[in-house]
């Protein structure tokens, strides 16, 4: 698919991600990582970050994560992983509209999330890379698939190190593309079976650091609100390897994300040699994230008009809307 030039590139995603950050002084330095510090709305550029992951994962890199539920289609926004998680589609909506005043019909949604998750690593501090750009929209979405294949805040090592390989993602990619927990944060609802009934037994995790735990246990207190969020690793504004040394001194905020220090040695071993090297991990996410979004949906796609919806679904987005809530109505 030929992309008219001044379609794409970073200039003008990242500066609508940099919208998320209104309100801020005038420049006076330039530097990476800059918005890392400035910026209000962190967690929402990590989570536009994870939108590549939690897309391309089910059914291949085709925007599908980002359509709402109608009547006839239960949309991926209301899977087990991603119903109150997943945020920040008004983003996409955003870039989308940009791209469709000046290049009408031609800047997929899929593509969209690919450039999308990149600025947001880079606004952050991480690393830049280049994509390769020509993915087809989905027509459709599936909830069921989306159920069936997203990874549990449960889930061990050896069941993540399964799933990525049936994608051929090896564990390297596995361990890496988990350090995109290096920012953001997640809710107490994802780990409060660590803290107080680990597998069952009616204990915590016996994989985790003693002050770190009771830092938790004042944070997600045993019948309290579950909706209030911890940062994933000590940096959560900032793009670093910090979410590996966390790993290796026991404070991993997720049970998935500590299982691959505590639990498996192949893991452990990459763990480690991250934990020690950040350039090491930005060369191994960057590999990741390459091979992560060359996953394809081999149906036929489209080129969507809004991201949310088929360009021939009878069914159009509400307006005004809180973004991830099933929102299409018949016009």
């Amino acid at each position: 698919m030929a992309v008219p030039r001044g379609c794409l590139g970073l200039p003008l995603v990242a500066v609508l991600l940099a919208s998320l950050c209104r309100g801020q002084a005038a420049v006076r330095e330039l530097k990476v990582g800059y918005y890392a510090e400035t910026c209000p709305e962190a967690r929402s550029v990590a989570s536009v970050m994870r939108l590549q992951f939690h897309d391309c994962f089910v059914n291949g890199c085709d925007g599908s994560v980002l359509m709402d539920a109608t009547p006839t289609m239960p949309g991926e926004k209301d899977a087990l992983s991603n119903i109150n998680s997943l945020r920040s589609f008004e983003v996409v909506d955003e870039i989308k509209d940009a791209l469709e005043e000046r290049c009408p019909g031609v800047v997929s949604c899929a593509d969209i999330v690919i450039m999308a998750a990149r600025d947001a690593v880079v606004l952050t501090g991480g690393p830049n890379w280049e994509v390769r750009l020509g993915r087809e929209d989905s027509m459709t979405a599936s909830q069921e698939d989306a159920d069936n294949i997203m990874p549990s805040p449960r889930a061990n090592a050896s069941a993540l190190i399964r799933l990525f390989a049936g994608l051929n993602l090896s564990v390297t990619d596995l361990v890496a593309l988990s350090g995109s927990h290096s920012i953001g944060e997640a809710r107490c609802f994802s780990i409060v079976f660590r803290l107080y009934n680990q597998s069952g037994s009616g204990r915590p995790d016996p994989h985790m650091d003693t002050a770190y735990r009771r830092s938790l246990d004042a944070l997600c207190p045993k019948g309290g609100d579950e909706e209030v969020t911890g940062g994933l690793d000590a940096t959560p504004r900032v793009f670093d390897n910090q979410y590996f040394e966390d790993l290796v001194a026991l404070r991993g905020f997720l049970n998935s994300d500590q299982t691959l220090f505590s639990d498996n040695t192949r893991t452990r071993r990459v763990v480690e040699r991250l934990s020690k090297d950040q350039d090491a991990f930005f060369r191994a996410f960057i590999e990741g994230m390459i091979k992560m979004g060359e996953l394809q949906n081999p149906r036929k796609g489209e080129i969507r008009r809004n991201c949310r919806v088929a360009n021939n679904s009878p069914w159009q987005p509400r307006t005004g809307m809180a973004s991830g809530q099933s929102t299409s109505e018949l016009r």
